[in-house]
């Protein structure tokens, strides 16, 4: 077995790298039997160098293999799912999604991230609820799947231990964006769940990782292949991700802004995209005949509150109390007298007469990132109550004046450049384009496995 400074030049060289040198790598990593900087050195070899599809394989069996496995009762057989989103601007389709499906009959052991740079953490979104608890031990999130059917939780400390490590330094050494990272990071916590079907939201676009739907579909077709050959069914639908998802963006906001949905008054685009991706695992488990009827099943769960006491049931299971969820599912909620609010909210008006072409989802993220929305490094808090409320929707026409975004914010107040920043970002003109008729729709392509 070669040293870890020979794996580093191994890679660092172009060579394939066998499974034992991927396993030695990752044992070094969970037993922190190597230094930081050759862990760095490493991720930096791998993602200029790139991995051929079965180291790529061999890594994420390794990183999933690095820590504790899930297991179910065999009733569940063939009802375990879960979703991926590689990240967007008012993200809450999990928030929707999750409790649909349990009402639908599926097992949802949802692990989730938190927010990094412009892109929201459904955790953290999670957590601007008062008492839920994401910290969830194995035994715990079982009990929470019996009784409810569905929970959202954080990593555990034994679940892909090897990620947790690896994540935090991918940031550090700027490779983020490496293929074979990606697929290992994401499907190693996946295949640690013991999913039977999983489906994979890809964006492309301004606001995403990667802009153009090639390179997403490249993405895509790269976690199908590796989820598949751990023998989780794998699909995956192809997502524009160039303004927002729904109207609000920012933890307390998207919190009410699902719970709306939750309620039957869920904006279009998120709807399309929760009724979609959950047609999508009912169709995989067997459960709908195809689509349409998938599509109808999730639409039901929720048209008919079925998913509403869910998500109810699920916040008291992670430490909600019942009269906090209740209060909150109820048809007349005041969000605010559980909800913190922001200090101060402002409204910016339209400049112009126009029709609403296009809002950049990446601008408004990232000016929200800097008010306090958004954490920049891991570890960091954010603030709850941040975020923005679209006061218009595309292809709408407005009058000069109009207020067309609301900002909530804390001090210090958003500054004269950051208020600039964001009308630039609104962008009007004279008649809605072919362009912005097609961005009311977010799916584009749907890949289902062979």
């Amino acid at each position: 077995m070669l040293l870890i400074p020979d794996l580093i030049k191994k890679k660092r060289d172009g060579a394939v790298l066998s499974d034992e040198d991927i396993g030695a790598f990752i044992q070094a990593v969970t037993k922190k039997n190597i230094q930081e900087c050759q862990t760095g050195a490493m991720l930096m070899a791998i993602w200029q160098k790139g991995m051929v599809a079965t180291e790529t394989e061999t890594l994420t069996r390794e990183m999933m293999s690095s820590g504790d496995v899930m297991s179910w009762p065999t009733e569940w057989a063939g009802l375990v799912v879960d979703k991926h989103s590689t990240g967007g601007v008012g993200d809450k389709v999990s928030l929707v999604m999750a409790p649909a499906l349990a009402a639908c009959g599926c097992k949802v052991p949802m692990i989730s991230g938190r927010g990094l740079a412009h892109t929201g953490g459904t955790l953290d979104k999670l957590e601007s609820i008062p008492g839920f608890n994401i910290h969830q031990s194995a035994e715990q999130i079982l009990q929470i799947l019996s009784s409810v059917g569905c929970c959202i939780v954080g990593q555990t400390e034994m679940l892909v231990p090897a990620d947790r490590v690896l994540y935090s330094l991918r940031d550090a050494t700027s490779t983020v964006d490496s293929l074979p990272l990606i697929t290992a990071s994401i499907l190693s916590k996946k295949g640690a769940e013991s999913l039977f079907a999983l489906v994979l939201d890809v964006k492309f676009g301004r606001a995403a990782l990667y802009k153009d739907l090639d390179s997403a579909k490249e993405l895509a077709q790269g976690l199908m292949d590796v989820g598949n050959s751990l023998g989780i069914r794998t699909a995956a639908i192809l997502s524009s991700m160039d303004g927002t998802i729904g109207r609000c963006v920012g933890n307390s906001l998207e919190v009410i802004e699902a719970l709306q949905a939750l309620k039957g008054n869920g904006p279009e685009d998120l709807m399309e995209l929760v009724t979609t991706l959950g047609a999508v695992l009912l169709l995989m488990t067997g459960q709908a005949s195809d689509l349409s009827e998938g599509r109808k099943h999730i639409s039901e769960a929720v048209a008919s509150r079925r998913a509403l006491s869910k998500f109810q049931a699920m916040m008291e299971a992670q430490g909600v109390a019942a009269e906090t969820a209740r209060a909150l599912c109820s048809p007349d909620t005041d969000y605010y007298s559980i909800l913190h609010k922001s200090a101060h909210q402002t409204e910016l008006q339209t400049p112009e007469d126009g029709v609403v072409l296009d809002v950049d989802g990446l601008v408004l993220a990232g000016v929200l990132q800097k008010l306090g929305a958004g954490r920049s490094k891991v570890g960091e808090a954010v603030n709850h109550s941040v975020g923005a409320e679209m006061l218009v929707s595309l292809g709408q026409r407005v009058r000069k004046g109009v207020p067309w975004l609301r900002l909530h914010y804390e001090d210090p107040a958003p500054t004269l450049d950051q208020i600039n920043q964001l009308q630039k970002a609104l962008v009007l003109g004279t008649n809605e384009s072919t362009e912005t008729q097609q961005k009311h729709t977010l799916v584009r392509e749907l890949l289902l496995p062979r």
